[in-house]
């Protein structure tokens, strides 16, 4: 704003410029409300566009990929990302096997990985977390249902390079049926049901109740937490009724899980 103008006798007061006026106003003269807020865009306005490969560029610049579920990939793994990369190509296939061995239920060789990366002389937090990068991408990649080419495209993004990326593919293709179907398998699962034993006892008689003709169930469940947990044996104790109505829920139970599958 202009303050403290005034006319002085036989002089006509002058107007102030446009761009003057357009600053006092915060419009600009060629292009009325510029910076107004009608003129602002949000960042939530505008969609994500896809970006080069198989990465999604979002509104504030950010990628999200596939193999991520759509979203930004972790810091974490960003940071290991140039730990790969020490590794040979050829090595870095062979600790992928490893890897895709444990995730479908085998045993992981940690010896023979430590030989494998021996060469770059890794710590063994870096070799720790060599294994946690890998297994995070194979896993969420078949969860996510992303084809090798495509996983390849994103993570030479993120600095993979490219003989690296197209060797973990290669391993990835190879068991990407079986990884999808062992990780629906352990899908909605805490734990998992080993074994039941189980017994009646029938008491006759005893010195605290005068008359006892109920029989008495004993079950012992051995449960298994996760997929590769320890078993847990987890025994109760209950009544010939109680039973008969745990009976016939389980029974209705597997008749629910058998009309879905």
């Amino acid at each position: 704003m202009l303050r403290g103008c005034r006319a002085i006798p036989g002089h006509a007061p002058k107007r102030p410029s446009p761009e003057l006026a357009a600053a006092a106003d915060g419009s600009s003269p060629q292009h009325a409300g510029w910076g107004g807020p009608s003129a602002r865009l949000s960042s939530s306005s505008a969609g994500a566009v896809p970006g080069r490969g198989g990465g999604i560029r979002g509104a504030a610049g950010d990628m999200r990929f596939r193999f991520c579920g759509d979203l930004d990939c972790p810091d974490w793994v960003l940071a290991e990302i140039s730990t790969l990369a020490k590794i040979s190509s050829v090595k870095l296939k062979l600790i992928c096997a490893q890897v895709l061995r444990d995730l479908l239920g085998g045993s992981m060789e940690y010896e023979k990985i430590l030989k494998l990366t021996s060469d770059a002389k890794l710590e063994s937090g870096d070799v720790k977390a060599t294994i946690a990068v890998l297994g995070f991408i194979l896993s969420s990649a078949a969860k996510h249902g992303v084809d090798s080419e495509s996983l390849s495209s994103e993570l030479q993004q993120l600095g993979l390079p490219k003989e690296h990326a197209s060797g973990l593919c290669r391993s990835y293709e190879e068991k990407q049926s079986s990884l999808q179907d062992s990780l629906r398998a352990a899908s909605l699962r805490l734990s998992q049901l080993g074994s039941v034993c189980w017994r009646v006892d029938y008491t006759l008689s005893s010195s605290e109740l005068q008359e006892v003709h109920e029989p008495l169930v004993h079950l012992t469940f051995t449960v298994r937490e996760g997929q590769r947990g320890s078993t847990v044996a987890v025994p109760m104790a209950v009544s010939a009724d109680k039973f008969r109505v745990l009976l016939a829920e389980l029974k209705q139970a597997q008749a629910l899980m058998s009309a879905l599958s």
